[in-house]
């Protein structure tokens, strides 16, 4: 049979012909990685993550240039927490290539946030400002300005007024319910104090992310399995929500891992491994080994958090050869699929489903999460791993 190539966006494809094509990129039940596929793909990651950037700042910056819209439709909300992971993918970019025009959107990035919502950083929700102030730091250490660093500080001065003692410790969700508590408010609240405390050596700082993480692990981990679940008297009854959101389990995988950056206590990187483990497969959270739909809105962003610190568990030099190998893969065959099947081109939109074609209007949120994957292929593809 004749050979062709074929060339889609920034896929390159070669193989058999188009009915074989066809065939051969049928879903592969994990852990096959598709290993018998009979066509040969470049994956383009770098690339593809260039493309991806320009589509997402092209179709989702507001007229006045300084948030970006709810969807790549007519809506023009302003919605604060996404901003803080675009602010993290641009930095991903600004990483990986250098180029100052992204360091530009950076900086626009954190102004525009500051002026768009009222002139001030903080807002109603501990999880929101706990994501601007993550996002924030990383840009500071990668830029050195101060003004990242002074928008974190605000933002954690504020966080940490939601340490209360109801049910038990722990950071509430939001400013006008403090009797709920959740992973979203707590993991991210544990890393950032854990990189501010390797950054500042404030003793406080450390001590906080140790307590914040006794409590959400005696509260909020399944002991059976290590999944951790979503939170506890949501429903102002005392109950644990045992819903397993794709994201929980990346911030605790990252509040475990920064404890044991700068602890090395093995126990910290034990609780991060045996998450990460359970998490690749857990037929809810991941059926087949491909991270689930989480539909669009805030839901649409999930995976790309699950993703960013399973890519800096993957990185880390103290996990088991073993351990390491069956993240790279799982990671890989999401990343591939999310490539080949969920990537619009040459729209460069994205699909919640990363093995189906977008359709009609994405969501930032949702557009936001498969660039942070194809950022982190390209980051991993890098450094030898992919």
């Amino acid at each position: 049979m004749k050979n062709i190539t074929q060339y889609i966006g920034k896929v390159t494809i070669v193989g058999l012909i188009p009915l074989m094509l066809t065939s051969c990129l049928k879903d592969k039940p994990f852990p096959l990685y598709g290993n018998k596929a009979t066509v040969v793909i470049n994956y383009t990651w770098a690339e593809t993550a260039d493309s991806l950037q320009t589509a997402t700042y092209n179709n989702y910056i507001s007229a006045n240039g300084n948030y970006f819209k709810q969807d790549n439709g007519g809506n023009t909300n302003y919605n604060y927490w996404p901003q803080a992971h675009t602010l993290d993918a641009f930095t991903d970019a600004f990483q990986r290539t250098g180029n100052d025009i992204y360091k530009q959107r950076m900086k626009s990035l954190l102004n525009g946030t500051r002026i768009t919502n009222g002139n001030k950083y903080q807002n109603e929700y501990y999880d929101d400002m706990e994501w601007l102030a993550l996002a924030s730091l990383r840009a500071y250490e990668v830029t050195n300005d101060n003004d990242y660093l002074d928008a974190a500080n605000i933002l954690w001065t504020d966080i940490k007024t939601g340490v209360n003692t109801n049910q038990g410790g722990g950071i509430a969700w939001r400013k006008s319910q403090l009797d709920y508590k959740n992973t979203p408010a707590n993991a991210p609240a544990i890393i950032f104090a854990c990189r501010l405390y390797r950054l500042k050596n404030n003793a406080a700082d450390l001590t906080l992310a140790k307590d914040l993480y006794t409590w959400m692990k005696a509260t909020l981990v399944d002991p059976a399995t290590g999944i951790i679940w979503d939170g506890i008297n949501g429903n102002h009854d005392g109950q644990i929500s045992k819903n397993k959101f794709t994201y929980n389990q990346g911030v605790y995988i990252g509040a475990a891992l920064e404890l044991y950056n700068v602890t090395k206590d093995a126990s910290y990187l034990a609780d991060a491994t045996r998450n990460a483990s359970a998490t690749i497969v857990d037929t809810d959270i991941s059926p087949g080994g491909l991270l689930r739909s989480e539909g669009q809105g805030d839901g649409g962003l999930f995976k790309g958090i699950l993703v960013r610190y399973l890519t800096l568990l993957i990185q880390s030099p103290d996990i088991t050869p073993a351990n390491k190998d069956a993240y790279v893969k799982f990671l890989k065959y999401n990343a591939q699929t999310l490539f080949t099947k969920g990537i619009g081109r040459p729209a460069m939109t994205v699909s919640p489903d990363w093995k189906s074609a977008p359709s009609g209007t994405i969501d930032l949120t949702t557009q936001i999460s498969g660039l942070t994957m194809i950022e982190a292929a390209a980051r991993l593809k890098a450094a030898g791993v992919f």
